[in-house]
């Protein structure tokens, strides 16, 4: 999903691109190579923030997606992060959705207690926004 990488806006020092990585910290393609290349993510760090770049693995170290309760762990400790930083903001990637393969309707429910300062992406806005009801007129 290479079309749908966010682009940090360039008056927010505390912005934080957010991509899936695998656990090696190879970021040799995608929005892993697109964190390497323009937001200083670091060869060799498969999980946290490197540069103005947080890994989230969605992959192991051998190319292979990870189980969704394993991506949901490293979920769980990037909100915590994400917590202790209010000063930042986090710009998440869809992430797992690209190389890994998976749904945004699998992926993005792992972001629902996601705190204030995380911006999501609209494949999981959409997942986690209830449709509007429509009022049944009697």
């Amino acid at each position: 999903m290479i079309d749908s990488l966010i682009t940090l806006p360039p008056d927010d020092p505390n912005a934080v691109f957010v991509f899936g990585s695998n656990e090696a910290g190879i970021h040799g393609a995608g929005a892993a190579r697109y964190a390497r290349v323009h937001y200083g993510a670091q060869p060799g760090i498969g999980f946290g923030q490197t540069g103005d770049a947080f890994a989230i693995p969605t992959m192991n170290g051998h190319f292979s997606p990870l189980k969704l309760a394993d991506i949901r762990t490293y979920v769980a400790r990037f909100l915590v992060e994400a917590s202790l930083h209010p000063e930042r903001t986090y710009y998440v990637t869809p992430i797992g959705c690209g190389i890994a393969g998976f749904l945004p309707s699998e992926i993005a429910p792992l972001f629902t207690n996601a705190p204030a300062n995380v911006r999501l992406p609209d494949a999981f806005t959409a997942v986690l926004t209830p449709p509007p009801t429509e009022e049944v007129r009697s």
